[in-house]
């Protein structure tokens, strides 16, 4: 009989082969195909750091224009997925609502021509360029209004942010939110990517494999995060709370949200650079309160957990730059998956090259040789 070592949440435990980033949590290193987050972070675009995932290299001028030209022309989604969504309840989460949308993309692009390297490149585009646009849809729709058309001459955050209120963003925070798209994209194999690759393993279309990353990233304890450290920042209220609201968590074994990572043992590199943007926002709109409650958090954090290598991960700062530009809070992780959606199809891609489906083995701690009981005896 064979034994295995059972690992909780399988910590630890390769379950794939992949070239498309790397972590050092000790470090505090994350690179995407080689290139450091900070670099990309300072000179790419999102669309270029998506292209660069999925295909594997950097683009030169012309595969960067053509691809950026046909996420233009593909924001568009049809009128029956709009219908669909305008019957979603108003009090739905954006994620479910997202889900819900993605996996409905699959009714209208059915064919599973996984060898096709077209139909895989429709399928890159068709998702990464409507994924916004049903976001913004969403919103607008639950709150009884029509969705805002995209429009075809602004760039790919540019084109975001006006959806959601019809107002050309500000260039700056057009480009923070896009650098944000890039640190969000991809982080090798969280939960949502594993949930990716073992629905792509089973050979199901690539909007299934999203709608089950989508799902996966929902959850409080991956990309809900962010949502929930407003609402500490909120609960919290002042500087002076912080001190006594940490000791309190750590009396009660109460996690403090937006703080430690599976992975990094030092500050997440995405956290620093997040935090720099957040100030840029500061510096030309205005500064924000909970800022200087977030600044006080990681001074006591630091001083009471360092030693255990917990310190701020994406999720604390990631909210308040989204909060700075008026995004409702319920909307920070549906902005998560319109970057990592990238990140899932690149290991889609990864997955259909060396494909074997998933089946884990299990430690069973059930009984045996157990007898029937009629239901008349129970």
């Amino acid at each position: 009989m064979m034994v295995c070592e059972y690992k909780p949440g399988l910590e630890g435990i390769p379950a794939a082969q992949s070239s498309i980033s790397y972590v050092d949590g000790q470090k505090g290193i994350l690179e995407y195909r080689g290139i450091r987050i900070e670099e990309l972070a300072e000179k790419s675009t999102f669309l270029e750091t998506a292209y660069l995932l999925i295909w594997g290299e950097l683009p030169n001028k012309e595969e960067l224009e053509a691809f950026e030209h046909e996420v233009r022309y593909h924001r568009r989604i049809k009128y029956r997925i709009r219908d669909m969504m305008k019957c979603f309840p108003e009090s739905g989460h954006p994620m479910d609502a997202l889900q819900a949308s993605a996996a409905a993309l699959g009714l209208f692009y059915s064919l599973r021509d996984l060898h096709n390297p077209a139909y895989i490149r429709d399928s890159v585009v068709r998702l990464i360029a409507t994924i916004p646009t049903m976001v913004a849809a969403f919103q607008l729709m639950r709150k009884g209004n029509d969705p805002i058309r995209p429009r075809d001459d602004l760039d790919y955050s540019s084109n975001f942010l006006y959806m959601l209120d019809e107002r050309e963003p500000d260039p700056l925070m057009a480009r923070i939110f896009d650098i944000c798209l890039i640190l969000q994209v991809e982080h090798t194999m969280n939960a949502s990517t594993f949930s990716a690759r073992v629905t792509a393993s089973t050979l199901t279309d690539p909007y299934a494999v999203v709608a089950s990353a989508v799902g996966t990233l929902g959850g409080p304890l991956h990309g809900g995060a962010n949502e929930e450290v407003i609402q500490m920042l909120e609960k919290i209220g002042s500087v002076e709370n912080v001190r006594p609201y940490i000791e309190h968590c750590l009396e009660t074994k109460s996690k403090i949200m937006g703080f430690g990572h599976r992975v990094y043992k030092v500050k997440d590199p995405r956290a620093t650079i997040l935090q720099g943007l957040a100030e840029q926002l500061f510096e030309k709109f205005g500064h924000d309160k909970f800022y200087d409650i977030a600044q006080e958090m990681e001074r006591v954090v630091e001083e009471k957990l360092s030693s255990k290598g917990i310190y701020p991960n994406i999720d604390f700062y990631s909210g308040l730059v989204y909060r700075k530009m008026g995004i409702p809070t319920d909307l920070f992780t549906p902005i998560f998956a319109i970057a990592r959606v990238a990140g899932w199809l690149a290991h889609w891609k990864e997955q259909l090259a060396e494909n074997r489906i998933f089946r884990p083995t299990q430690v069973y701690n059930g009984h045996h040789e157990v007898t029937y009981t009629p239901i008349d005896k129970r």
